[in-house]
């Protein structure tokens, strides 16, 4: 049984691997802008509440969809050749995120705790916390955007 399962667990990974390794450059860029779209959408949700009336369902269903997105392996989008093209729009990203790996490491790992924790604080109800998380959330995404991703 416990050979299926490592079989089966082994070819469901190499699948996986090739997938990611047949995404197009145009789609791997959409796919990229996509996830930061939606986490900027629900960052807005987020600030939104904070600001206006408190709903602490809003707040937990934005922090969950954030946490999903960072631990979702966006990092397997920067494939080679798409650090120029077009997704939805011409990509962004400075070609640092393609060869800093050590920093790009850390902001991602500060970038997943930061949301990982989010979700934590959202789901206390707490508005105070979430204020305090939320503010430690984005300065993680502004790290990254001043090192690795291109002004308009």
């Amino acid at each position: 049984m416990k050979t299926k399962f490592l079989l089966a667990l082994i070819a469901t990974t190499l699948v996986a691997g090739t997938a990611v390794a047949q995404v197009k450059v145009e789609d791997a860029i959409k796919f990229r802008q996509s996830g930061y779209a939606f986490m900027a959408w629900n960052m807005g949700r987020i600030k939104a509440n904070l600001e206006g009336s408190y709903n602490k369902d809003e707040v937990i269903k934005a922090a969950n969809a954030i946490q999903a997105i960072a631990n979702s392996g966006m990092g397997a989008l920067y494939v080679p050749g798409s650090d120029k093209g077009t997704g939805w729009e011409a990509t962004r990203a400075k070609p640092a995120i393609f060869t800093d790996k050590e920093k790009v490491g850390k902001v991602a790992m500060a970038f997943n705790k930061e949301a990982n924790e989010m979700a934590k604080v959202a789901a206390t109800g707490d508005e105070a916390a979430v204020e305090v998380q939320f503010g430690k959330l984005g300065g993680t995404c502004k790290g990254c955007h001043d090192d690795f991703k291109a002004k308009k």
